[in-house]
């Protein structure tokens, strides 16, 4: 698919746009275009890959003159620019409007101007029936992914939605981590509080998916494992090899939610089994499209799909992080 192609991936310098970046270039393609507004980041990485293949691109999404430009002769767009910290989109809520609903306008223009052949919208958990504005606006994003697919014959948009990526630079193993060696007590908000997690390689095989798979209009979804964050904590303590320390319950930040959603109970009417590890959502609207490709697959037989449904216990969560190794035990 990607075999002598030119590939844009904007916010390619975060951990979810190295690795696909590193399967990529597996691909065989023409060129692998990196969108970010992080100078240094990208400096990083170039030194880090030295392939001919990759271009650093610096611009930002909020830029439509900038994307526009970067998607001239591009194939293939995978959409990662994002802001994704709940309590910075909470506090600057204009700022997350810029780039999580204007951005993504801005990517939707600029893709059907340059007649870019497939778009894939990386979104959250936290878009599925949204209380924060993080999640409100990558919901947002995906309505205007979604109906974009009315705006061009040449160009389709697909939705790919995901949870907590295990070991990335956002997520929490590495603040847990940090506070169980510097001996600081280990910061619980809420001990009931579940999230779902996949795996860097999951994350990227779900995009794939996506690219390949998608006619345009569907939200793709995988099935994830979720735990109890009080659980995923006390294993990377044991698994630290450092001495056990305290913890503390800080309480749930504003915008935060116990339990987190992966398909609506308003979605579940357009929800499909698509595969043993996927769903698909279709556009509650036949105007996008009739699907008849997903004519054999069944229904969701889930009333909602949410992390508190059933958990992983702490045998499970410690081969999964010995799997993808991120703690060393000592």
């Amino acid at each position: 698919m990607f075999r002598n192609k030119t590939v844009l991936i904007t916010g390619g310098t975060g951990s979810w746009g190295q690795k696909l970046v590193e399967v990529l270039l597996n691909e065989h393609p023409k060129e692998i275009r990196i969108l970010s507004r992080n100078e240094h980041s990208q400096v990083l990485m170039q030194r880090k890959y030295q392939d001919s293949r990759l271009r650093f691109i610096i611009g930002d999404v909020r830029d439509y003159s900038a994307v526009k430009a970067a998607c001239h002769g591009v194939d293939y767009l995978f959409h990662l620019a994002a802001l994704k910290h709940v309590d910075v989109c909470e506090n600057q809520p204009n700022e997350a409007l810029k780039t999580n609903v204007l951005g993504t306008e801005n990517i939707i223009r600029a893709s059907i101007s340059q007649r870019v052949v497939k778009v894939m919208y990386v979104s959250t958990d936290k878009a599925a029936d949204p209380m924060n504005t993080y999640g409100l606006t990558k919901a947002i994003g995906e309505k205007l992914i979604v109906r974009a697919n009315l705006l061009s014959d040449h160009t389709r948009f697909v939705c790919v939605r995901g949870g907590n990526v295990l070991g990335t630079s956002g997520s929490v193993i590495p603040l847990f981590l940090n506070q169980i060696r510097q001996g600081q007590e280990v910061t619980i908000t809420h001990p009931d509080m579940t999230r779902f997690f996949l795996t860097m390689t999951e994350a990227i095989r779900l995009l794939l998916v996506a690219a390949k798979e998608a006619e345009g209009g569907e939200t793709f979804v995988m099935k994830m494992r979720a735990c109890r964050i009080v659980d995923l904590a006390r294993v990377v303590m044991k698994l630290s090899g450092c001495k056990p320390v305290p913890f503390r319950q800080i309480g749930v930040r504003p915008g935060e939610r116990l339990d987190e959603v992966l398909i609506s109970r308003y979605e579940v009417p357009y929800s499909l089994q698509f595969s043993e590890q996927y769903y698909v959502i279709l556009p509650s609207s036949g105007i996008y499209g009739d699907y008849t490709r997903y004519g054999g697959c069944k229904k969701v037989s889930f009333e909602e799909y949410h992390s508190n449904a059933e958990w992983m216990d702490e045998e499970t969560i410690a081969g999964l992080l010995r799997e993808e190794g991120l703690l060393n035990e000592n």
